[in-house]
């Protein structure tokens, strides 16, 4: 999860399901990434979030959308980029009756111990490369755990 659901959440979203795939472990998960905020609901990913996951054979189909109170309910993990998502899901979460969502930064699984995954979204090309690299390196190291 991220705030606008348009740059960091759909790359990992994206990494996540390609790699589950490949493992043929498609039926174990179910995958999907949202906003904090409703800024860019129904909006397509960024241009160059798009380009870079191409660039990496990787497509998505997804549009934004706002999280909403089922996905603490129905999701095992929500996993976000950065402390003020942390922040915010958490409140949300609080929020939530029967809230069974664990809620962590993506970054807390990278072997490279890169905590926060920044917003490419003022950034270039370059930035959003770093942002698939720290995600496949999270996505691969949550996935091995065991859960």
């Amino acid at each position: 999860v991220s705030i606008g659901n348009i740059c960091r959440s759909p790359i990992a979203e994206a990494v996540f399901r390609k790699l589950v795939t490949d493992e043929k472990l498609e039926n174990k998960w179910m995958t999907d990434s949202a906003a904090v905020s409703d800024w860019n609901v129904g909006r397509s990913p960024d241009a160059r979030a798009l380009s870079c996951l191409r660039n990496h054979g990787t497509e998505t189909a997804h549009k934004a959308r706002q999280v909403t109170k089922e996905d603490f309910q129905t999701f095992d993990y929500i996993l976000c980029m950065d402390e003020s998502n942390l922040r915010d899901l958490k409140r949300k979460g609080n929020q939530v009756k029967d809230c069974k969502a664990k809620i962590e930064l993506l970054g807390s699984y990278d072997p490279q111990k890169q905590l926060i995954i920044e917003d490419p979204y003022y950034g270039n090309e370059k930035d959003f490369e770093t942002v698939y690299e720290q995600c496949v390196r999270c996505c691969k190291a949550f996935l091995e755990k065991p859960h």
